[in-house]
């Protein structure tokens, strides 16, 4: 794959150094990150960012997957076995971080990113798409900048069981801030998408191989073991009634 063009970079990038950061169950494989936007506009700002966003986290070295939204339908307008439900279930659980970014609407996120995140089950088939991975998150405004987006991105990334990182960015008046190509002008904006991008490396690089100790929890192993016990009690008992 060819290296991104970041022409904007005026200082060095380095990708994170593993060793300093990974765990002794890591994988050794690059940061998976998968990039979601919420507009289907043809000349979606969300959609530039999270684009620009990837060239960003390929120059350090993640290997990145961006979803389409285009044709996911509704949630609960057809089975969870269709097509694009399947591809984004199985984008997420490939994941080890994420990049959510939505446009503000009327104050808050819009229906086409939230639907991508509806479709996404807390656990399924005793397999968690979202639970201890990282999470970024970015918000364009179409006026002044806002913190709405990202604010309920966070609540929705905790709600999902994700290590959400510090940083996060707002871009504002996003129709200046991309030259004709699609491509993110240089500006404070700019520089704050690199800062989130390079702590989003490093904290997936921190998390992952440590991501069942770190979301293990004292109440659903109480309930386990509650569980276990009383299956080991009804199947004594069906073997009592049996020998009786």
């Amino acid at each position: 794959m060819a290296a991104p063009s970041l022409p904007h970079l005026t200082h060095d990038l380095p990708a994170p150094v593993q060793t300093d950061l990974v765990g002794a169950g890591d994988a050794g494989h690059p940061p998976r990150i998968l990039l979601l936007y919420g507009s289907l506009r043809p000349q979606s700002f969300s959609r530039k960012l999270a684009l620009e966003a990837e060239r960003i986290l390929q120059h350090l070295g993640a290997e990145t997957r961006v979803f389409d939204p285009a044709t996911l339908p509704m949630l609960d307008s057809v089975p969870a076995d269709h097509p694009k439900v399947q591809e984004l279930r199985a984008l997420s659980l490939w994941s080890e971080g994420q990049v959510w970014v939505s446009p503000e609407r009327h104050g808050t996120i819009t229906g086409v990113f939230k639907n991508q995140i509806d479709w996404l089950p807390l656990e399924e088939g005793g397999v968690r798409p979202t639970q201890g991975r990282t999470l970024a998150v970015l918000q364009v405004s179409g006026g002044s900048q806002s913190f709405n987006v990202v604010n309920t991105l966070r609540v929705l990334g905790r709600w999902m069981r994700m290590v959400t990182i510090p940083n996060q960015s707002s871009v504002a008046k996003a129709w200046q801030e991309f030259d004709a190509a699609g491509r993110m002008k240089p500006s404070p904006f700019y520089d704050r998408v690199v800062d989130v991008m390079e702590e989003l490396v490093k904290f997936t690089y921190l998390v992952r191989g440590r991501a069942d100790y770190l979301v293990d929890r004292y109440s659903e192993r109480k309930g386990a073991a509650e569980a276990l016990a009383l299956a080991a009690a009804s199947g004594a008992a069906s073997a009592s009634s049996t020998q009786a």
